[in-house]
């Protein structure tokens, strides 16, 4: 019976993120094609331009949402699985009033700042009036990310996966045209129109599982004290992770060139969003089933272990596969001006096998409502990639920025295995140690293959490593789920 249970456990999680990850790869087709046809329409400094603009308003938009996002999936799922439908509602309509309050505040934030924002973003004053027109895009993306904390919380899974296919497809109905008529001119309009065009559709499915009241009581603003509080640690460490990735951008924008960024940009984001077809059931699954285990001990450990092992058995073929064809991929899915960055991109997809392991303990503080540790943990991340970012770009360039992002990975994984370990007593499992010990040496295997140069040698082994890595996992999981 216990074995039956455990691998029930194991079967669900691998359900949940083959959803996630199918509607995650179908979502990453659609993208492709975004970036293939902005990446021709706009070229390196277009892309680079417009990741400048999109992580500033993120940054923005994670300095100013106190955390919402995060906190309210926790409160709404400890309601949600006690079965309270009163106690849901009241959480959902706090949600939405202070969704209203932090996109209120991210818009004025945005405006106010806009002269600054260019300045230190772009080093001269030229865009102010661009930043002043994407305020509302911050608003915009507050109101969204409340909505989808609500959908989260009350584990309306099938609604957010339609939501993600529909907001990807329409980022490519409506700005691919808009880059075709006006090109670069086109960036902040197609910025405004798919955000608002994105929020409504999100808004629509929530507002069916859990009807909007436009009467917002006093209570629904004091209630949301706690949450409030809870997110603030949490809001201040993705303003940690936003700033830093707004910094080290700025700073490949001056200290290279839009050019530089827009190289930086695809290499970073393809291993991402690659790597996003497994990790994007971290938050919409595991994050509230974690959150609604009450308590610290054997079934929060093996829940943490068990999400780390699918994980790794997921993506380490598919991370040996972009590894070995990113020489192909990357002039398949932008253009071959972008092949100066398939080493960094090269060297990020084996830093994501780190990231595959230590994302699943990463969520350990967010579950336990301890926004404290979180911030320790966020603070220390930024402030080591931020260094390490700076020094290997002066060193190496490009390829540097990928060395910065390896050693940070490894960095994080000892220290939150070290810190978790001393607040929670999680400990990585047999099963798990012996997993990565498979699977690491593979990654490993295919990076040192490419710095041999490519040929036919290059292609069969890397073809074999491949199918290594894809029989051990196949086995493993079958093991598991059988």
């Amino acid at each position: 019976m216990e074995k039956k249970k455990r691998n029930n456990a194991y079967a669900n999680i691998l359900k949940y993120t083959s959803l996630f990850g199918g509607v995650q790869a179908l979502s990453i087709l659609v993208a492709l094609v975004r970036n293939k046809l902005v990446a021709v329409l706009l070229g390196p400094m277009g892309v680079g331009l417009l990741s400048l603009f999109n992580s500033t308003i993120r940054f923005i938009g994670d300095s100013t949402n106190l955390g919402i996002g995060t906190s309210a999936v926790k409160h709404i799922s400890e309601a949600y699985a006690q079965d309270d439908e009163q106690t849901t509602s009241q959480t959902v309509q706090t949600v939405r009033a202070w969704s209203a309050i932090t996109a209120l505040l991210g818009m004025l934030a945005c405006a106010l700042l806009s002269p600054l924002l260019s300045k230190y973003t772009f080093g001269w004053g030229k865009h102010t009036l661009h930043f002043l027109l994407l305020s509302p895009v911050v608003a915009m993306t507050a109101i969204m990310g409340g909505e989808l904390a609500i959908l989260k919380g009350t584990r309306h899974l099938g609604g957010l996966a339609r939501i993600s296919i529909i907001n990807v497809a329409l980022a490519v109905v409506l700005s691919v045209p808009l880059f075709f008529v006006w090109r670069a001119k086109a960036i902040v309009p197609s910025m405004i129109i798919v955000a608002f065009a994105q929020m409504i559709i999100t808004m629509a499915y929530s507002y069916h599982y859990q009807p909007l009241n436009l009467h917002i009581s006093a209570s629904a603003l004091r209630n949301g004290g706690n949450m409030v509080r809870l997110g603030i640690g949490f809001f201040l460490a993705a303003t940690f992770g936003s700033c830093a990735d707004f910094i080290i951008r700025s700073f490949v924008n001056n200290a290279g060139s839009p050019d530089t960024l827009g190289l930086f940009n695809a290499g970073y984001m393809i291993t991402m969003t690659y790597g996003g077809m497994v990790f994007s059931a971290m938050e919409t699954d595991y994050f509230p089933r974690l959150s609604a285990i009450a308590r610290t001990g054997t079934t929060l450990n093996d829940t943490v272990n068990k999400q780390i092992e699918v994980s790794l058995l997921i993506i380490s073929p598919m991370l040996v596969g972009l590894i070995i064809g990113l020489p192909i991929i990357l002039p398949l899915l932008y253009s071959h001006s972008f092949l100066p960055v398939t080493s960094m991109a090269q060297l990020t997809a084996l830093a994501m096998f780190l990231r595959a392991v230590k994302l699943p303990i990463a969520y350990l503080p967010l579950s336990r409502g301890d926004s404290k540790a979180y911030l320790l943990m966020e603070g220390i991340y930024a402030v080591v990639y931020v260094m390490l970012s700076v020094f290997f770009f002066h060193a190496f360039g490009l390829i540097g920025l990928g060395m910065a992002i390896v050693l940070v990975a490894s960095f994080d994984f000892i220290m939150l295995n070290v810190y978790m370990g001393h607040r929670y007593g999680y400990r990585l499992s047999g099963n798990a140690i012996k997993l990565m010990l498979q699977q690491f040496p593979i990654g490993m295997a295919a990076y040192a293959l490419t710095l041999k140069g490519q040929g036919p040698t290059y292609w069969i082994l890397g073809i074999l490593l491949i199918v290594i890595s894809s029989v051990l996992s196949w086995h493993a999981l079958k093991k598991r789920t059988r």
